[in-house]
């Protein structure tokens, strides 16, 4: 029965191997959700936040997964709207790990916000005068459009494809699909930049307040760019994963470079704004009279922290530009990495970090650990997530060139 769920001329590995290694998975997921169960049941002080620490990991992760799902909105834009035909041999799998991501950053909050059950409250009672009504409304949204792009793969999958309702409506999602693709670039344009807004404006925070245009700090749009710097570049990073554990060639090689000399020349482009960014702030702080120095005097805060961010992304624009090093594999897994780290960082920073530094002539440093329920329940979604990818490869056509490059005699 399992084999007859598997999409035509692919081979895949026995059942019993499968089930194995999903059983294997379940249980770190097991141990996150009992530190979830922790938080729901005795609220948050079963973590290590307190009141100079509200935002935690958990922030940091979520707003990092969902920098990291903008491989999906970008890649859509670039296949549907772009028409850059190369990209349909990827964009399928981009739409499941932005599905992931945001089912993360979805399930990361649910958690953070210690009383799920009020969690309608956002909609009911929104707030809007805040930044975060619209990230919440626009997040929420967007998770939708990309369950909706996600659908298409579970109904063609090959018992469900033989009806014809499925059949159908699959077809007319597909030719629908340019429309959604252009909503989903809206909405997540939006809340990528109001996550980068809602620092920028703490101007009672200066290591993380920012100037800008009209309404709109300098963060807003250097969230955007990075997301879609960045996202891209994860979903490589997950494909050659992919390609590792299978032991197959699913995408083929000029795919991969489109999309890497795309992701380069953005990430060339933030790289440079980001500089003049910092290079902007040590200004302003110092008109305000304060040294910059001051926001890098307390470990593990130090100006290692800027130096590797900055030379992380440096490094990955490099690779990602220069052809002859973009082609190279491990060069070009490198730099993935690279770029996924740095504005991983950068969210971090913009977050935890700027609530570590003192504001206050009588403030004092304090230094924020996670600890073991923070590190299970942020660490979940990536268990989780594995176990998703593991189902759609299986039984999904997620990549339409591995009958093409992994010929299997049927």
């Amino acid at each position: 029965m399992d084999s007859a769920l598997i999409p035509e001329g692919v081979q895949r590995c026995s059942f019993r191997r499968f089930i194995i290694w999903i059983a294997i998975l379940h249980v770190p997921v097991l141990i996150g959700v009992v530190g979830a169960i922790l938080c729901w049941g005795l609220a948050l002080n079963q973590t290590n936040m307190n009141n100079n620490f509200p935002f935690g990991l958990w922030i940091a992760a979520d707003l990092g997964v969902i920098a990291l799902g903008g491989g999906a909105f970008f890649t859509g834009f670039l296949r549907y709207i772009i028409k850059i035909d190369d990209l349909k041999n990827i964009v399928n799998y981009a739409v499941v790990i932005g599905v992931i991501c945001y089912a993360s950053a979805l399930g990361i909050l649910a958690i953070d916000i210690g009383q799920p059950l009020r969690g309608w409250f956002i909609f009911w009672h929104a707030n809007v005068h805040s930044m975060l009504t619209e990230v919440a409304f626009c997040i929420s949204c967007y998770f939708m459009v990309l369950c909706i792009e996600y659908l298409p793969l579970v109904l063609e999958n090959r018992q469900i494809y033989k009806y014809a309702f499925p059949h159908s409506f699959a077809h007319h999602l597909h030719e629908a699909m340019p429309t959604i693709a252009a909503v989903g670039v809206f909405l997540s344009c939006f809340h990528q930049g109001s996550l980068g807004g809602v620092p920028g404006v703490l101007y009672g925070r200066p290591f993380a307040y920012r100037e800008g245009f009209l309404v709109w700090p300098w963060t807003f749009f250097l969230f955007i760019l990075s997301a879609m710097a960045c996202g891209p570049t994860f979903t490589i990073l997950i494909t050659k994963i992919t390609e590792l554990f299978s032991g197959k060639k699913l995408v083929k090689n000029a795919t991969i470079d489109i999309l890497a000399k795309i992701a380069g020349g953005l990430t060339a482009l933030y790289m440079v704004l980001k500089i003049m960014d910092t290079l902007g702030w040590f200004n302003l702080v110092k008109k305000a009279g304060a040294p910059v120095s001051s926001f890098y005097a307390n470990q593990p805060y130090g100006y290692w922290v800027l130096a590797t961010e900055l030379g992380l992304g440096v490094l990955a624009a490099i690779i990602l530009i220069i052809r002859p090093l973009r082609q190279n594999q491990p060069l070009l897994i490198l730099a993935c990495v690279s770029n996924c780290t740095a504005i991983v960082m950068n969210r971090w920073i913009m977050t935890v970090q700027s609530l570590a530094v003192p504001v206050m002539s009588f403030d004092k440093f304090v230094s924020y650990h996670p600890n073991w329920v923070e590190w299970a329940t942020t660490l979940l979604p990536v268990w989780a997530g594995a176990i998703v990818i593991m189902i759609s490869y299986r039984y999904l056509p997620i990549f339409p060139q591995e009958r093409e490059l992994n010929p299997y005699p049927l």
